[in-house]
């Protein structure tokens, strides 16, 4: 009986096109389920420890909190599967950010609702505690979480074995990108199609084997199938200008029948998913570009941001203002604070401030040093300035030095976050495609902040900035403001 019941499944399985799952799958899937505990655990804690410190002696309010901890884990988890928080090979870190943000302030309106029905007083100010606790204890394992994944991938451990279905350029542009490990993509070969020129220039041929620069063209798309049971893919990356309407049809029903993932390039430039729509017309796929233009509402919500914020950390940074323009005050002759023009919003000039971190006369000697510039475009950056005070080194090595920024911000000069403000002599050398990065008001930090800082080259800085440009949102802003504490502590880039 049940060996006879093993020939069916294994007759079943064979029929569906089943297969073992691959070493990249179980590899995410245990990542998930870290992700879940992880997630659990902070959840539970984010509503306990503040029970711990204001109820510690016990009684009827402290079990009732400890048992809508409790209940509040398995809430918290539907609402972060529901929002596909865990899908966490095709989800970037910021639409998960902002996934996660939503999911948390979810989870407490669910636990208001129920505590409410179920006749619960509970304390603001616990649910209060417990929404930041939550915000920091999930968003920084999951941050941690995506440093493993990093390293998982770099190492081979966690990547999806892909057949690129197309010879075109753009497939060869996929292949390209693909050879870095950082993406979790190994490519194993590539799939002739019908449609367009079959060939590309670096075509070479060995043997009876077809290569498309490095990878061997391993079948035709009429084949996929097999080619997918074959090679054992996990991934179907199509480059879309290589197929037609009845190939892709084909594909994607072969795809299904053998459990691999298929993925179309879209001819688009690095966008958010939050832009992005899809849209069925008259039978063919689309995708919806969302404009971004910042509507008055959002001017509002962000100017909002930037006046909370700003007042929130000049209070809060109070004391170490003032200790450190004492700092800069005694350390070396000169101001307090350090005044330059700048480019804002719409090319208006204005006059930014800093603490001072070098000598006097540092503009003097800029001529001496512009031959050692270490920099590209109109930038100039050297890692040894040595117009630098003892003390300035150490400001720019924590960012102290940008703290006085935060009057600009409240006079409206500047954002929290934002394209990274220009000298006047930099925006004399712009090319035109760089004029677009002063449609915004420049930031305290940015895209340029959190992902490299100085070790960019200007044309790094102006691409990041114009792909926040396009891809405003504000919790695209709250994920940049989360990423410059790290970014800041680790001194990453900074000279």
């Amino acid at each position: 009986m049940i060996e006879a019941h093993a020939t069916r499944a294994a007759v079943v399985r064979a029929r569906n096109g089943a297969r073992p799952v691959s070493a990249a799958r179980r590899g995410y899937r245990r990542v998930v389920r870290g992700m879940l505990i992880t997630d659990a655990a902070g959840i539970l804690l984010a509503f306990w420890l503040p029970i711990a410190v204001r109820y510690a002696a016990g009684g009827r309010a402290h079990s009732d909190y400890l048992v809508i901890g409790a209940l509040a884990v398995p809430v918290f988890l539907a609402v972060f599967s529901i929002l596909d928080t865990y899908a966490a090979y095709r989800m970037t870190p910021a639409e998960e950010f902002r996934r996660l943000m939503m999911g948390i302030g979810v989870g407490i309106a669910l636990v208001v609702m129920v505590s409410f029905w179920a006749e619960s007083a509970i304390s603001r100010a616990w649910l209060g505690w417990a929404w930041g606790l939550s915000l920091v204890l999930v968003l920084g394992s999951r941050r941690l979480w995506h440093r493993h994944l990093g390293r998982l991938r770099s190492s081979g451990r966690l990547a999806f074995h892909t057949l690129i279905v197309g010879t075109n350029i753009e497939a060869v542009h996929l292949a390209k990108v693909m050879s870095s490990k950082r993406f979790g993509f190994h490519v194993i070969g590539m799939v002739a199609t019908y449609a367009g020129p079959r060939k590309v220039d670096d075509v070479e041929v060995i043997g009876d084997v077809e290569t498309v620069g490095e990878v061997p063209v391993v079948g035709e798309v009429g084949r996929i199938r097999q080619l997918i049971r074959e090679t054992g893919a996990d991934c179907v990356f199509v480059a879309a200008s290589a197929v037609r309407t009845e190939e892709m049809r084909h594909l994607t029903r072969s795809a299904r029948l053998e459990g691999a993932q298929v993925r179309v390039s879209a001819n688009l430039p690095e966008t958010l998913s939050t832009r992005l729509t899809a849209q069925p017309v008259g039978g063919v796929m689309s995708l919806a570009l969302e404009p971004t233009t910042l509507s008055l509402l959002q001017s509002a919500a962000k100017r909002s941001l930037d006046l909370l914020g700003a007042s929130l950390t000049l209070l809060l940074t109070a004391p170490l203002f003032a200790v450190v323009a004492l700092g800069v005050k005694v350390s070396s002759r000169g101001p307090v604070f350090y005044r330059q023009e700048r480019v804002g919003l719409h090319g208006r000039h204005f006059t930014m401030l800093k603490f001072r971190t070098m000598v006097v006369d540092a503009e003097e000697m800029l001529r001496e040093l512009r031959a050692r510039n270490e920099s590209s475009g109109p930038l100039f950056k050297i890692k040894d300035d040595p117009r630098l005070t003892a003390f300035g080194r150490f400001l720019r090595r924590w960012s102290l030095d940008e703290l006085p920024q935060l009057l600009n911000v409240l006079m409206g000069r500047m954002s929290l976050v934002g394209p990274r403000p220009s000298l006047p002599t930099e925006v004399a050398l712009y090319e035109d495609w760089h004029f677009d990065r002063l449609e915004v008001r420049p930031g305290m930090t940015g895209l340029w902040q959190v992902s490299g800082r100085s070790t960019l080259s200007f044309d790094d800085y102006v691409r990041m900035d114009l792909f926040y440009i396009e891809n405003w949102s504000l919790a695209y802003d709250l994920y940049i403001l989360a990423k410059t504490i790290p970014a800041v502590l680790s001194g990453r880039g900074s000279f």
